[in-house]
């Protein structure tokens, strides 16, 4: 059994994309952690707010079986194949940690992104602040106390799980 870590991110309709993630999320994997919510600006291109956050679980599926389960969910909630890497986005799903695994295929782990982006660091820091990057040596809460907190706008948000209500 590992633990892995999804990161998840929506700018189009992203209070239902969040929902959508999270419910096929629970169906396939089972108990769920899940960090607070962010809105961050887009990254990469000009375009609408992103919310964001990380999940975590636990699963007996490989690598490469969760990548083809993610970007099923991907499809199955509007996101459109072959569509620009910096473009809005329906919904966004990234393994950003399979145990302390250290790949560079089927996909690149732990992904590079998470000692580079706020909006997957920070979230990252609050479900596994005690956890050790595979690479760096460092704990999450440590890398993101010495984060560059000017570099990337990013700010906590009331999501409620229920209903369309946010409020920054």
């Amino acid at each position: 059994m590992a633990r892995i870590y999804i990161s998840v991110g929506s700018n189009i309709e992203p209070e239902k994309y969040l929902r959508n993630a999270r419910t096929a999320l629970e169906a396939q994997l089972g108990a769920l952690s899940l960090s607070p919510v962010y809105q961050s600006e887009a990254v990469g291109f000009e375009g609408e707010h992103f919310l964001n956050m990380v999940i975590g679980a636990d699963t007996d599926l490989d690598i490469a079986a969760l990548v083809a389960l993610f970007k099923q969910i991907e499809l199955d909630n509007g996101r459109k194949p072959g569509a620009k890497k910096f473009s809005a986005r329906t919904l966004d799903l990234d393994l950003l940690l399979y145990g302390a695994r250290v790949c560079q295929a089927p996909i690149e782990l732990p992904r590079a992104e998470i000692l580079h982006n706020a909006f997957v660091l920070w979230p990252l820091a609050d479900i596994a602040p005690a956890e050790v990057h595979p690479l760096a040596g460092r704990d999450y809460q440590s890398l993101w106390q010495a984060f560059d907190k000017q570099s990337q706008r990013l700010w906590p948000v009331a999501f409620s799980w229920d209903n369309d209500s946010l409020s920054q």
